[in-house]
């Protein structure tokens, strides 16, 4: 006897994931922009339901309150200036694949080299060598802090995410110590601004603006580490450890080596920001001076595809719409959280276009839906 078998043929999905070919740049771009509108349409219309408030009053106050006054302006840009500084220093790790979650440490550590040189040497150097001092004391505690997980990653392949989220920990206790210690007034458990009336440790204010030389700084960085990253035989090297560490050695580079070089510069570069803050910024330090943007940075850097230059547009973005959503609940007399809420509801948007720039939805035709 036959027997026929119909063996009922798999029912194809309604719809599924595929990976895309490389977008050219503009078409990601517009992905994000369409991304950034639809965020900023959801926010206005939850604070519509929740406040009563006309969405575009809405939109308007978040215009003011990063671009409504001279003062905001340069806020801005300060604030731009000091996340960009942040991610330009973990992008040559991430670039590496070493996922360096310590930027938040790295730069409290750099500020608090900064606020002891001001504190202990501030009456006793003239004011351009005690800058001097500052700088290269800072830029040597971040890069300390950061060769730490790096050496141990490169001698006994230890996890370096772990590794440098626990650094985090430890330089916001080493920070909240000294304030303790060098309180003013004592027991009060905060420093207050130093040297408040000699101003020695801070940076020189250029054409009257406390905050221009800041954002030279870090505009010349970001020059520098686009040059190094894209030109340099160092940039090479650590890309292609990035790559694939067999194939780095196969071709003569020294892994370890190149591992424990690249955090030195991304350390380097969080103590630069830690500097900026406590001796260009607040002249002072406290637990809460970095303020989280050592973790913000890294979605910077990342949504700029490590790109130095790219991450100037990133960063204004991110900056803009945290001043904007904080705005919005001052003149709305609302609390922090609502801010909170804005502002991550507006990056669940940023991150989730990515989706879109690297996978398309193919959705089941109606022909082949007929022949079934």
């Amino acid at each position: 006897t036959m027997t026929n078998t119909h063996e009922k043929a798999p029912r194809e999905p309604f719809v599924h994931i595929v990976k895309r070919a490389a977008l050219p740049w503009w078409q990601a771009w517009l992905i994000r922009a369409v991304a950034v509108l639809l965020a900023l349409l959801f926010c206005g219309v939850l604070s519509y339901l929740l406040t009563k408030q006309n969405p575009i009053e809405i939109y308007k106050t978040m215009w003011d309150g990063a671009f409504g006054t001279k003062r905001r302006i340069w806020g801005l840009c300060q604030n731009i200036a000091i996340l960009l500084c942040l991610a330009l220093a973990v992008t040559p790790a991430f670039r590496m694949r070493f996922w360096n979650i310590g930027a938040e440490g790295q730069a409290l550590v750099g500020g608090l080299a900064s606020a002891a040189c001001m504190i202990l040497l501030g009456d006793k150097l003239p004011t351009a060598l005690l800058l001097v001092v500052i700088v290269v004391s800072s830029i040597a505690a971040g890069a300390l802090w950061a060769v730490i997980p790096a050496f141990f990653k490169a001698k006994w392949g230890t996890n370096e995410t772990l590794f440098t989220l626990m650094m985090n920990y430890i330089a916001i206790q080493i920070v909240s110590y000294f304030a303790y210690i060098w309180s003013s007034p004592k027991g009060s458990g905060t420093i207050g601004v130093i040297n408040s009336k000699t101003m020695a440790g801070w940076l020189p204010q250029i054409g009257g603006q406390k905050y221009l030389l800041n954002i030279l700084i870090v505009l010349a960085l970001t020059v520098f580490m686009f040059i190094y990253l894209k030109y340099s035989k160092h940039g090479y090297e650590l890309t292609v450890v990035g790559e694939s560490e067999n194939t780095a050695r196969y071709i003569g580079i020294n892994v370890p080596k190149v591992v424990i070089r690249t955090m030195l510069l991304s350390g380097a570069v969080c103590g630069i920001a830690g500097m900026l803050l406590v001796s260009g910024t607040d002249h002072t330090i406290t637990r809460n001076t970095v303020a989280g943007r050592g973790f913000t940075a890294i979605m910077v850097s990342w949504l700029a595809k490590f790109n130095p230059l790219m991450m100037i547009l990133t960063s204004f973005l991110i900056v803009f719409l945290q001043k904007g959503a904080s705005e919005i609940t001052t003149k709305l007399g609302l609390n922090n959280s609502f801010s909170e809420i804005l502002t991550g509801i507006i990056i669940f948007f940023i991150i989730g276009s990515e989706f879109f720039i690297n996978y398309a939805l193919k959705f089941r035709s109606a022909h082949k839906e007929a022949t079934k």
